[in-house]
């Protein structure tokens, strides 16, 4: 294991841009949407630098670069319940998880780290996703961005994971792609592991300071 883990008995880890690679479902849903509610549809790449901050920020991000304004209050709504139907659907269809991550969470799991998915995105999401890639078991704990008061960057999810597992939060990691994620790590005192790989709306992870950066996560395992 890396050093960085000695001492360590939980890891938590974020979801979209850190083990998945969702934005190409993401897009589907967010296209469909304002299809559905007469705007036009954004590309791919303008998604992926939206994602983040949970569901409800991608739509509203979605429909102010659509119409050039904060949406109103029932567009925003109309929009987000069509996202949410049309993601339910298919949430795997083209979904696909970065290059050593189950090796790598096997390994931790087999090591006897605790480990916890702390996410922005829905909770309804989460068992599906982890359930179609065998990832499930792996976990003890999974957090959406509903299943708490606050949600990332606020460090309440991460406390709530090292309290519900007695563990404190200087025996802990928390792993991620964005700068919501290395924020809420600092602040629960958690040690924190950046990946350049994922979404950071543009921004270079690096500048958030992480205490680790690692190309791939098969890195914690060496």
């Amino acid at each position: 294991m890396h050093t960085i883990l000695q001492d360590k008995r939980l890891i938590a880890f974020d979801l979209d841009g850190t083990l998945i690679d969702s934005v190409p479902d993401l897009t589907v849903a967010v296209q469909s949407a304002l299809t559905e509610v007469g705007l036009t549809a954004p590309s791919e790449e303008l998604v992926r630098d939206w994602v983040g901050n949970g569901a409800p920020m991608l739509v509203e991000r979605a429909l102010t670069w659509a119409i050039e304004q904060a949406p109103a209050q029932v567009l925003q709504a109309t929009a987000y319940d069509a996202f949410m139907r049309h993601y339910s659907a298919a949430p795997n269809a083209l979904t696909q998880l970065y290059p050593g991550v189950q090796p790598t969470l096997n390994a931790l799991h087999q090591q006897g780290y605790k480990l916890v998915l702390i996410t922005n995105k829905p909770e309804r999401f989460i068992t599906p996703i982890l359930s179609h890639f065998e990832l499930l078991p792996l976990f003890t704990l999974c957090l959406g961005g509903d299943s708490l008061a606050e949600k990332k960057p606020s460090p309440l999810p991460l406390l709530h994971a090292a309290q519900t597992l007695d563990i404190p939060p200087s025996a802990s990691v928390m792993v991620g792609d964005s700068r919501h994620d290395i924020a809420a790590g600092k602040a629960a005192g958690f040690t924190t592991v950046a990946l350049p790989y994922g979404y950071n709306h543009g921004e270079p992870i690096e500048r958030s300071q992480p205490d680790l950066l690692i190309g791939s996560l098969l890195a914690l395992t060496e």
